[in-house]
């Protein structure tokens, strides 16, 4: 399949966290709290997915409460999170959306994402994901994880479902 062909049928975005929607640093407070950074046009590019009608979820190894907090800001659900198998939570998701792998994009940088990688309709790693990632990808960004790469996949699929236009023309004819 072409890419073009691959982003059609894309209907949900599942993301890693770090190293996707963070640059990767786990920074931790005096007090234990887990500190993480995240990308604002990445958040931007989340709300314009939702204004096409499309549905994101975030599936990680790790848990972190901060990753909560982000997730309900930005209308994220599900969020599965302590994943130590991501592949069979990748098919539980599956069976709660009653979507199949090949309607999913997932966006991975590491070794434990490839099962999920491996499987999904839209398999896309970071550009500073490891090598293994890229090597299964289908699309490999030109921005890193953590520094715009969400919204290059966000911006690459509504452009080629072309939804994109529609999202843009709507902030090019708001109004003061």
């Amino acid at each position: 399949m072409t890419l073009a062909e691959r982003c059609a049928g894309i209907q949900l975005l599942l993301l890693d966290v770090d190293g996707v929607l963070t640059d990767g640093g786990i920074v931790y407070a005096d007090d234990g709290r887990e500190l993480k950074q995240f990308h604002v046009r990445d958040g931007s590019a989340l709300a314009f997915w939702q204004l096409a009608g499309k549905r994101a979820a975030i599936l990680t190894g790790r848990t972190s409460r901060v990753v909560e907090v982000r997730a309900k800001e930005l209308g994220i659900a599900p969020v599965i999170q302590g994943a130590a198998d991501k592949l069979d939570a990748f098919r539980d998701l599956l069976s709660q959306t009653g979507l199949q792998a090949r309607a999913v994009c997932f966006v991975g940088d590491d070794l434990p994402d490839l099962p999920v990688l491996q499987v999904c309709g839209l398999a896309v790693a970071v550009a500073d994901a490891c090598p293994e990632a890229m090597a299964v990808a289908q699309y490999v960004t030109k921005a890193e994880g953590g520094r715009g790469a969400v919204r290059e996949v966000v911006e690459l699929i509504l452009r080629s479902q072309g939804h994109w236009t529609k999202i843009t023309e709507r902030y090019r004819n708001e109004k003061l």
